[in-house]
């Protein structure tokens, strides 16, 4: 698949823009101000979720105006292809121990919900005072859970989305807006 992704122009697979990089960004100023208000005096712990999360978290957490602390947890359900394999695996933990804490999960995008309904009851385990999530994007048509994201940023169509941390093949997370992959210039083997 690399060599395939390598010879593309980055520009190749982009069937279309689905969110621009201003809107990111005017969202992303009132996600930080809504969780300035809602943890004023509380300083809470926001777990990104790598690697996807990484921009919308360095950007967001520029915009909140209350203490924070920052900590990261990896976590995988993906496959090689374009949908969610349903296993989900925790590659890094927590540094933070979260007991007593108000936490806030920064997640890129909401797809079947199964990875992040994971994540929830695997960190609820361990006796957050709250436990709140934060998703840059959600696609409900997929969702397979049932999942509450206290914070969305935007609510995209059923695609495949790349840039702003989200990748094909590890490639495209450095768009600075969200794309949909245009699937059908993929060979049938990286479907």
């Amino acid at each position: 698949m690399s060599s395939y992704l390598n010879a593309l122009d980055p520009e190749h697979l982009i069937a279309e823009t689905l969110v621009e990089e201003d809107a990111l960004q005017a969202r992303i100023s009132e996600l930080g101000e809504q969780i300035s208000r809602d943890y004023e005096g509380l300083e809470p712990l926001l777990v990104g979720v790598l690697k996807g999360a990484v921009f919308f978290m360095a950007d967001l957490v520029r915009r909140v105006t209350v203490p924070c602390e920052m900590d990261f947890m990896a976590v995988s359900s993906y496959g090689s292809g374009t949908d969610s394999s349903g296993v989900v695996r925790i590659l890094k933990d927590l540094d933070a121990n979260i007991e007593g804490r108000h936490v806030v999960i920064i997640e890129d995008i909401v797809d079947s919900g199964l990875t992040l309904s994971y994540l929830v009851r695997n960190l609820q385990a361990r006796s957050p005072a709250t436990l709140e999530v934060c998703a840059l994007l959600t696609k409900p048509e997929r969702r397979q859970t049932d999942i509450t994201c206290r914070y969305v940023g935007f609510e995209i169509p059923n695609r495949f989305a790349i840039g702003y941390g989200l990748d094909y093949g590890e490639r495209y997370r450095s768009l600075p807006y969200v794309a949909a992959l245009d699937e059908s210039r993929l060979p049938e083997d990286l479907i």
